[in-house]
């Protein structure tokens, strides 16, 4: 029995930790990716504008 409580928290203390940095990656990756499709439509826009788009 005292195994078996050993065995359990060691696994729980496993995917405590790693949970945490899962999610911190998540969104440190997401974070970036919004940053990329932010610049990509800034720079779309500003060459609508430098090339003379009709914004109607």
């Amino acid at each position: 029995m005292e195994k078996l409580l050993l065995v359990k928290e060691i696994y729980l203390e496993a995917f405590r930790n790693l949970g945490h940095l899962i999610v911190k990656r998540y969104f440190k990756a997401f974070s970036w990716f919004c940053f990329f499709l932010l610049a990509v439509t800034i720079y779309a826009f500003i060459f609508r504008l430098s090339t003379g788009f009709a914004f109607d």
